[in-house]
């Protein structure tokens, strides 16, 4: 099993070395793994795409669901360049990915210019002292539609 792992991860890890030799993004990869098959892969896409939602990881889940024709990724796992940003770690526990294997950790990246440090230190303080000001506003109109969601008999759960 260790051999198929080695090679996903160098799978993850050539893609975000060509993804930086073509001058496509930034220098992440990463590939979802169901079943010992490669089912999605994905490199960064932020400045290519203009995209600053197109890491590697979201790109490789997106691709993956496709293929499965499905918004979950149970049997899942993810192999990336470096660990997920809390982005790309919220989207992976969304999908429900049962493993995370990385190869360079978030203090490489930060090394490289890629610190993520303010985003998890702002999840940690109230919304009223976050850099960017949240205000909330129609409550009321928006949980009625909650409460459309919650009648609702034909509903897709996720």
């Amino acid at each position: 099993m260790k051999n198929l792992e080695n090679k996903f991860m160098q799978e993850a890890i050539n893609l975000a070395k060509n993804n930086v030799i073509n001058h496509n993004g930034g220098p992440f990869g990463a590939v979802i793994v169901k079943n010992g098959k490669n089912i999605g892969k994905g490199t960064n896409q932020v400045s290519s795409n203009n995209d600053p939602t197109a890491h590697a990881e979201i790109i490789a889940i997106r691709n993956a669901c496709k293929k499965l024709n499905s918004f979950h990724l149970e049997e899942c796992e993810i192999y990336t360049s470096c660990e997920p940003c809390p982005m790309c770690l919220a989207a992976i526990y969304w999908a429900h990915i049962k493993k995370i294997y990385f190869a360079a950790n978030k203090s490489d990246a930060k090394k490289a210019g890629f610190d993520d440090s303010f985003i998890y230190n702002q999840f940690k303080i109230s919304i009223k002292k976050r850099k960017i000001p949240s205000e909330n506003l129609s409550r009321k109109n928006a949980l009625e539609i909650f409460q459309l969601w919650i009648d609702e008999d034909n509903k897709i759960l996720y």
